[in-house]
C-alpha cells in the first residue's frame, strides 16, 4: 500500500503543478516579445525549454519506474484525474513553448512541438472526469487550457507560414475550448475562490488564454490569406474582446479574494496563479495588437511585469521548498520504517 499512496500524492500535487510551472515560464517570452523586450524574451524561452525538458524526463522516468504497479495506480480515481490533468497541462505547456519559438522566428521547431502536443492531446481529453457528482478545484479547467494552447500555436504558425488550413483548424479548437470552459465552470467549486491554494486562478487563466487565441486568429488574417469575411471577423472580434473583459474581471475578483482570505502558505499550485497573471498580460498585449488599441498596451505591459515579479518569487520559493524537502526526505523514510 505505501507505493500506491506515494504515487497518488505525487500525481495529485506535483505533476499538474510542475506542468503549470513550465506553462507559466513559457507564457512570459510570448508577452515579452510582444512588448519589445527581445533579449529578455529569449532568456525566458531558454528557461522554459530547460523546464520543459526536465518535466518530460521526470515524467518518463516515473512512468518507467512504476512498472507493474502502473495498473494499480490507474485504477485509483484520484490518480487517474491527476494524470489526465498533468498530461493536459503538459500539452498546453508544449504548445505555448512552441508559440515562443514561432515568435522567435523558428517555425520548424514550433511545428514539431505542435505535432507533439496534438498527438498527446486526445487521450487525456477523452478521459471522463472521475467523481463527476462532486465539484472540483481549478484543475477542471485543464481541458480548456490545453485546447486553447493548441489554438494559440496553430494561429501563430498559420500567420508565420501563410497556412489557411491551419488557421481554420485553430478556429475550431478556439470554439471547442470555449465549450470546454463552460463545462468546466459547471464543475468548478466556487468555494475555491476563498479556499484554493493557487490553481483556482485557472478559472481566469483559461479565459485569458482563450482571449489570446482569439487575438492570434485575428492577427493571422491578411489580404493574402483572407481567412474571415466581415461577419466572421466581427464575431471573432466580439468574442475576443468579451473574453479579455471577462479575464480581467476574473483577475480582479480573484485578486480581491486573496486580500479578503489571505493564504500565505507556500504551495506549488501557486504556479497556476503565475500563469494566469502572465496570460492576462499577454492577452491584453495581443488584443491591443490585433485591434490596434494602443491604450491596452500599457495595461498589458503592467500586468506582464507583475507576472515576471511573481515568477521570480515563485521560483525562489520552489527552490527553497525543494531544498527543504531534500533535507527532510531521509528523515521521513526512517520514521516510516
Amino acid at each position: 500500500m505505501p507505493a500506491p499512496s506515494s504515487a497518488a500524492a505525487w500525481w495529485e500535487q506535483r505533476a499538474p503543478a510542475a506542468g503549470a510551472a513550465v506553462l507559466a515560464t513559457a507564457t512570459l517570452p510570448v508577452g515579452l516579445d510582444l512588448a519589445g523586450y527581445e533579449v529578455l524574451s529569449r532568456v525566458f524561452l531558454g528557461l522554459a525549454c530547460a523546464a520543459w525538458l526536465m518535466l518530460a524526463a521526470d515524467f518518463t522516468l516515473r512512468l518507467l519506474r512504476a512498472g507493474a504497479r502502473w495498473r494499480i495506480h490507474v485504477r485509483m480515481p484520484s490518480v487517474l484525474d491527476s494524470m489526465a490533468t498533468a498530461a493536459l497541462t503538459t500539452v498546453a505547456a508544449t504548445a505555448v513553448v512552441g508559440t515562443g519559438f514561432s515568435s522567435a522566428g523558428s517555425p520548424p521547431l514550433a511545428a514539431a512541438l505542435l505535432v507533439m502536443a496534438v498527438l498527446l492531446w486526445p487521450v487525456p481529453l477523452a478521459l471522463p472526469p472521475q467523481g463527476q457528482e462532486r465539484r472540483g478545484p481549478g484543475a477542471v479547467f485543464a481541458r480548456c487550457v490545453a485546447t486553447q494552447g493548441l489554438a494559440v500555436l496553430g494561429a501563430a504558425l498559420a500567420a508565420a507560414e501563410s497556412a489557411a488550413w491551419l488557421a481554420h483548424a485553430a478556429l475550431v479548437l478556439f470554439w471547442l475550448g470555449l465549450v470546454l470552459y463552460a463545462l468546466a465552470l459547471a464543475r468548478f467549486d466556487v468555494r475555491q475562490v476563498a479556499e484554493g491554494l493557487g490553481d483556482h486562478w485557472l478559472a481566469g487563466g483559461a479565459l485569458a488564454l482563450s482571449a489570446l487565441a482569439g487575438a492570434q486568429l485575428l492577427i493571422a488574417d491578411s489580404a493574402r490569406l483572407y481567412l474571415w469575411n466581415d461577419d466572421d471577423r466581427g464575431v471573432l472580434r466580439t468574442a475576443t474582446v468579451t473574453l479579455l473583459v471577462l479575464a480581467l474581471a476574473c483577475y480582479t475578483v480573484l485578486l480581491a479574494a486573496e486580500f479578503t482570505w489571505p493564504r500565505p502558505r507556500n504551495d506549488i499550485r501557486r504556479w497556476a496563479t503565475v500563469f494566469t497573471w502572465a496570460a492576462s498580460g499577454v492577452a491584453a498585449l495581443a488584443v491591443a495588437a490585433a485591434l490596434d488599441a494602443g491604450w491596452l498596451d500599457g495595461l498589458g505591459e503592467a500586468l506582464l511585469w507583475v507576472a515576471v515579479a511573481a515568477w521570480l518569487c515563485a521560483a525562489a520559493r520552489t527552490v527553497a521548498a525543494g531544498r527543504a524537502g531534500a533535507r527532510s526526505g531521509p528523515v521521513r523514510s526512517r520514521a516510516r520504517r
